[in-house]
């Protein structure tokens, strides 16, 4: 859990920093998505369709484990990462849009968004992923000039949270285990 938790952030930017510094001079990380960083017209897709699919595998790795949260959250959680492995099945066309793609990546940003309040773990978290959802969404529909950054921050914020989680529920048994331990004696 702590292991794929930690992972799925290092995949995901990692894998966006590194496909972006692989495209030619035109590609501008502020303004261009990650989806186009894995999509048919990219130099190197490979790399961030790669992350994408170590992020989704993550994410459902991360679900099963995390046993303390919300059986909703948790299924939440592995819904968004199911998602995020068919945002790498359906890459972007070299052209144009594709359906399966935007589907698909709506899914997984909802359900990314919205599992930490159905985990139980914070409601909080479910607003400030909403805020910069909501920020992405104004970026993308209105032809903004920071699509990208918006949808990176959010993607990073979606792929960290799950690893707090993780590391509140490792301490949280770990406690458990000492004051076990000292009841025992």
């Amino acid at each position: 859990m702590l292991l794929s938790s930690g992972l799925a952030p290092v995949l995901l930017i990692g894998g966006f920093t590194l496909a972006a510094h692989l495209q030619p001079a035109g590609y501008d990380a502020t303004r261009d998505t990650i989806s186009a960083l894995a999509g048919h017209a990219a130099t190197d897709r490979w790399v961030m369709t790669v992350a994408l699919v170590g992020v989704g595998v993550c994410h459902v790795v991360t679900a099963l484990g995390l046993r303390p949260v919300a059986v909703a959250g948790r299924v939440l959680l592995a819904v968004g990462g199911v998602a995020t492995l068919l945002v790498a099945a359906f890459p972007l066309p070299r052209t144009g849009s594709s359906a399966p793609h935007a589907v698909a990546a709506l899914v997984a940003f909802g359900a990314l968004t919205v599992w930490p309040a159905l985990a139980r773990r914070s409601f909080a978290a479910t607003v400030v992923l909403s805020v910069l959802l909501a920020w992405f969404g104004y970026e993308l529909f209105s032809d903004g000039d920071r699509v990208g950054l918006s949808e990176r921050v959010l993607a990073a914020a979606q792929a960290l949270w799950p690893l707090c989680v993780a590391v509140a529920c490792s301490r949280a048994s770990t406690m458990d285990g000492h004051a076990a331990r000292n009841v025992r004696r």
